[in-house]
């Protein structure tokens, strides 16, 4: 098969990438020039140079591949506007410019987010079933890119993948909870226990082409997460045994949380880059329960997590350690 990526420089982008590879199918990407390919440089895939809003090169990109996985958007932006740019609008685009040059494509799986289902409302996790409840704009950005796919699905056969938390080797938002953990200090927002679902990266890529794979996924919605739901507590007790530390574990008030977000907002305004904390990403922090279930991508697709959360964090430390990250 011939297969388009999008976002392949990044994090998941790139582990799909490989793992499509590892099958043998032929990979092209779409990239920015400005794009760094250190995760790239060394796998035989096929380039071409634009973006999504690049009328001529979305043409080319998509012209004579079987599948789309569309795994490029933005997770971090200055502004509402710039969310739905590049989540929504950038999908639109993408979907025309296959309707146009590639009706016959076999499938288009979105790379979307549980942002984008929102929180549950309790320690039980929220399936596919839950009417969509976005908090945050990066949410209903998100979401909006799933519209798309649905209005289109009378045209194109098109599948959705909603990714919890996830982390594993390349990543940099998990990361930062890890390195700070490795200085021996873990910041808990909150006066109470939270809880989230978490996957490896290699676990959702491989799950992600399971359901492209599936025919009972065409025009359908999944999870790809842990069986388990996890405390940040736990979280940070295990990370801590990966790297040998001890560890200060410090409950930070929630309204502490929306301070320290003010302040971040107010420094970011004097720089080119988005606040590494901002008011939308306290409220996902604050949080009591990012879980979800992945019930449904068992039952239909077949799939379930093998890489266990100590496992998991302890190769990807092992990985931080050997690249110099930590």
């Amino acid at each position: 098969m011939k297969i388009l990526v999008t976002g392949a420089t990044g994090f998941i982008g790139s582990h799909l990438a490989e793992l499509l590879l590892s099958k043998k199918h032929a990979v092209r990407c779409l990239l920015r020039k400005t794009s760094s390919t250190v995760w790239l440089k060394d796998l035989p895939v096929e380039l071409v140079y634009g973006d999504l809003f690049d009328k001529e090169a979305l043409r080319r990109a998509v012209e004579g591949v079987d599948y789309i996985y569309h795994s490029a958007g933005l997770t971090k932006a200055r502004t509402e506007e710039e969310y739905f740019q590049g989540n929504a609008v950038g999908t639109r685009n993408l979907l025309d410019a296959t309707r146009e040059r590639n009706p016959g494509l076999c499938r288009f799986i979105l790379l979307s987010s549980q942002a984008a289902a929102g929180p549950s409302p309790s320690k039980a996790p929220i399936n596919e079933e839950v009417i969509p409840h976005p908090i945050t704009t990066y949410g209903r950005s998100k979401l909006a890119a799933e519209q798309e796919c649905h209005t289109a699905a009378g045209t194109m056969k098109c599948t959705i993948v909603r990714p919890p938390v996830v982390y594993g080797p390349r990543d940099k938002d998990v990361f930062e909870f890890f390195h700070t953990v490795s200085r021996g200090l873990q910041p808990m927002a909150g006066l109470q226990e939270k809880f989230v679902s978490m996957i490896h990266v290699s676990d959702l890529v491989r799950g992600t082409v399971m359901a492209a794979e599936s025919e009972m996924a065409i025009g359908q919605t999944y999870f790809i997460s842990s069986k388990r739901v996890y405390g940040w507590r736990e979280l940070g007790e295990i990370t801590r045994r990966a790297l040998g530390k001890r560890v200060l574990r410090i409950r930070v008030p929630e309204p502490g949380i929306y301070a320290i977000a003010a302040v971040a907002e107010l420094m970011a305004k004097f720089s080119s880059k988005p606040a590494l904390i901002n008011f939308e990403k306290a409220r996902d922090m604050v949080q009591d329960y990012w879980t979800c279930d992945a019930s449904k991508a068992k039952r239909e697709l077949g799939f379930e997590e093998e890489i266990q959360l100590e496992e998991g964090i302890q190769s990807t430390m092992a990985w931080y350690k050997n690249v110099g990250w930590l």
